[in-house]
């Protein structure tokens, strides 16, 4: 079994890939960083004995998209599961106050490129009659918060192309799941902040958010249901959170 998880330099795509690399898939790690993708190849052929393939490309970068994975043969271009994981927050500003950049950022990563992905892989599962594509969504993608925008747009579109591509590719045998996690303790808050530890680390202060492993085997396990069985849509919060606005933290001093 071979699964393809793009985002897999840090947080919830790493993890993933080392959740299915333990249950004996071979893996393609894909990402920016190629240090870290070197890093984690290491780390699961050294682990678990299994078969495991890089490509370094930015995601936002269509030519980038298809020259990597066009460039996939033999066995690592039957891939049975697909993780769209790559995704991210950029900024925190009313829409009036928006950094176009940012905007841009995230509907390049978050939208743009889980289509560049798919329209690739997707053709595969097609004619092999059989595959499961599993799309990192978000909270945001069921409920809009305040300075959230553009963010919350782009999660609102991972969510619809989740149900489109779920009727699309139903009659070719094909799963489609959308994982819809709350607050996750990553780089995602570091990431939105521009490098600003200090007001990421608030963030998760007086709670217990999930971790990226929370996520991670919550997608395997979607990968792992019967074949007559498909998660369309799954919803993981902490306990504390019970939605964007319902949110319990310990008092701070």
């Amino acid at each position: 079994m071979l699964t393809l998880i793009t985002g897999a330099t840090a947080g919830i795509g790493s993890v993933t890939a080392e959740v299915f690399a333990e249950n004996h898939y071979d893996v393609i790690i894909t990402g920016r960083r190629n240090e870290r993708l070197l890093e984690l190849q290491k780390s699961l052929v050294e682990k678990f004995s299994v078969n495991v393939k890089i490509l370094c490309f930015d995601i936002r970068d269509r030519k980038q998209v298809e020259k990597s994975l066009h460039s996939l043969t033999g066995k690592w271009n039957q891939i049975d599961v697909l993780v769209n994981n790559a995704g991210l927050a950029s900024g925190l500003s009313h829409i009036q106050d928006g950094d176009i950049t940012d905007w841009e950022t995230m509907i390049d990563t978050n939208i743009k490129g889980l289509l560049y992905v798919t329209r690739i892989i997707a053709p595969g599962m097609v004619k092999r009659g059989t595959g499961h594509i599993i799309n990192v969504g978000s909270i945001a993608g069921k409920e809009v918060y305040e300075k959230g925008n553009v963010y919350c747009a782009t999660k609102h579109a991972v969510e619809a192309l989740s149900k489109g591509m779920r009727i699309d590719l139903l009659k070719h045998g094909i799963k489609v799941t959308n994982i819809a996690p709350g607050m996750v303790e990553t780089e995602f808050s570091l990431v939105r902040f521009k490098g600003d530890a200090e007001r990421a680390k608030k963030t998760y202060q007086g709670l217990s958010p999930l971790t990226a492993a929370d996520v991670a085997d919550a997608i395997f396990w979607c990968a792992t249901r019967p074949p007559h069985v498909n998660i369309n849509d799954l919803l993981i919060m902490p306990a504390v959170q019970a939605g964007v606005h319902h949110l319990i933290r310990k008092n701070q001093d």
